[in-house]
């Protein structure tokens, strides 16, 4: 089936392929089966409604993405997002009151691992030890930046985790203090879909909740 996808925002997270699509459809549209409009930001819906009813004419439209309350589903790669970037999980067990994910997604649910240098989980240190291994493992083969995480943390808490967990020498004690601090909200590899997210050293910090807290 031919999906064409439209975005109401270009960023550099976004697909770039002969079926991704960031305006209307022109006087000679492509041909597709289906035409997908994935909004990530709210303040983008009405934008989004406008692409979804000048695309009408090519084929059936659906609306959809984390703007919209839509629950995603198990992910695609370079389908809503370039080739690199990936979503290993989806949810998060935490309901901090200025976030969305557990209300779209509900509790954590881990995927399978897709290659990818760029996670961007809702709350990867949420997740089994196994899965967070596997991720790391699967970081450490990328080519881009130190296994695999983008070349600005160089030297940073991310790289660091990601070489110990990939190598297998992140003890018991490592592990409980990750998990921990998965659980808690204080560590967390961004939004999904969110375009500005990554994994950065320290990963994000929730206010209120500092990372010497965490027991260990």
């Amino acid at each position: 089936m031919k999906i064409a996808r439209v975005f109401p925002r270009r960023t550099k997270a976004s697909p770039v392929d002969a079926l991704a699509f960031y305006d209307e459809p022109g006087l000679f549209p492509v041909e597709a089966d289906q035409v997908h409009v994935s909004v990530t930001f709210t303040y983008d819906i009405p934008r989004a409604e406008r692409l979804a009813k000048a695309w009408e004419r090519v084929a059936q439209v659906t609306m959809g993405g984390p703007a919209m309350g839509a629950a995603g589903g198990d992910f695609t790669p370079g389908m809503y997002l370039k080739p690199g970037y990936v979503i290993t999980s989806r949810g998060c067990p935490n309901w901090c009151w200025f976030c969305s994910v557990p209300k779209r997604e509900g509790d954590i649910r881990e995927l399978p691992i897709t290659e990818g240098y760029n996670v961007l989980d809702d709350n990867l240190l949420a997740c089994s030890e196994e899965h967070i291994r596997k991720v790391f493992a699967m970081l450490k083969r990328q080519r881009m930046g130190a296994g695999g995480v983008d070349r600005r943390t160089r030297g940073g808490a991310a790289e660091e985790v990601a070489r110990r967990t990939a190598g297998g020498r992140l003890g018991e004690a490592g592990f409980f203090r990750l998990r921990y601090a998965g659980r808690l909200g204080t560590a967390g590899a961004g939004g999904a879909h969110d375009a500005g997210s990554r994994l950065h050293p320290g990963f994000q910090t929730c206010p209120g909740i500092l990372p010497d807290r965490v027991p260990g």
